[in-house]
């Protein structure tokens, strides 16, 4: 008797966290915040870049070669559009759509009048450098 009154309290609780704990650990760990390699298709070959970005709640900052990335990410969906001077055709805004699974986001870009599909990883994060110090 014992036994099934400690699971009549245990199987409510399982559940609990798994309605509850479960999809709030899900949404925190679903972030593009970090750094990123970009590949770019476009007409003249592939291009690169790799952006670093930060995420407040669905707000993403960050930086983009020199240029301030703005836009959002919710739900899976990255959206940004910011202005960007490419070395090749000036000065534009570029957009960013893509959809995020595990490390990898893949969508669409545009800037100016071009436009192509575009792959990116997540960079690891970088372990420090040098000798390990101690604190005394």
């Amino acid at each position: 008797m014992k036994l099934a009154m400690k699971l009549s309290l245990a199987l409510p609780a399982a559940f609990l966290w798994l309605g509850v704990a479960a999809p709030m650990v899900r949404a925190q760990a679903e972030t593009v915040a970090g750094k990123w390699h970009f590949v770019l298709q476009t007409e003249g070959g592939e291009r690169t870049a790799d952006p670093n970005f930060q995420q407040d709640g669905e707000q993403v900052t960050g930086k983009w070669g020199d240029a301030d990335v703005k836009g959002t990410f919710g739900g899976g969906k990255l959206d940004l559009s910011f202005v960007y001077t490419s070395d090749e055709a000036g000065p534009g805004t570029l957009k960013i759509k893509g959809d995020l699974k595990g490390d990898t986001l893949t969508g669409i870009w545009e800037f100016q009048e071009y436009s192509g599909s575009f792959k990116a990883t997540r960079q690891a994060a970088s372990s420090p450098t040098g000798p390990p110090t101690s604190v005394r």
